[in-house]
């Protein structure tokens, strides 16, 4: 089923954990719906500024394996609002900086420079950036987008 022109549900849901551990992650219409929204409005755009490929990584998750993964019991991948992805041939930091200054969003996380986690819900967004880091072995979250 396809999302939006480059993107399809089997990517936004394909998951190894759920494979190896035979964890349903089939997400229902509500987050069927905001999987193409997150598609559409920051996705998409993010593809056609660096006519790349965009990887995700992580998209949907199901409650089960959200627990299964350790993930945070609030998660906006759990409603289909989330995606965590790279843009093999750009940097990471160039993405979240791109991506603060060009789209609306309601979370971008630079994830120890290693990938880029955003989400996009209805109704009022957060433009929340945040910079995620290890620091002293536990995982810190800090204002802005933090190289």
């Amino acid at each position: 089923m396809k999302l939006s022109p480059h993107f399809t549900l089997a990517e936004m849901t394909i998951s190894q954990t759920a494979a190896r551990r035979g964890i349903d992650n089939t997400p229902g219409d509500r987050e069927i719906a905001a999987l193409m929204t997150l598609c559409v409005e920051v996705l998409e755009p993010l593809r056609a500024h660096f006519d790349r490929p965009v990887i995700v990584s992580s998209g949907y998750r199901s409650p089960e394996l959200n627990r299964a993964i350790g993930g945070s019991s609030t998660s906006q991948h759990c409603q289909g609002e989330a995606a965590d992805f790279t843009v093999p041939g750009v940097s990471v930091l160039d993405l979240a900086r791109w991506m603060h200054r060009n789209l609306q969003y309601d979370q971008l996380i630079y994830e120890f420079g290693r990938w880029v986690h955003v989400s996009y819900r209805a109704g009022a967004l957060r433009n929340m950036e945040l910079s995620a880091k290890r620091i002293a072995g536990r995982t810190r979250y800090l204002p802005g987008i933090q190289a």
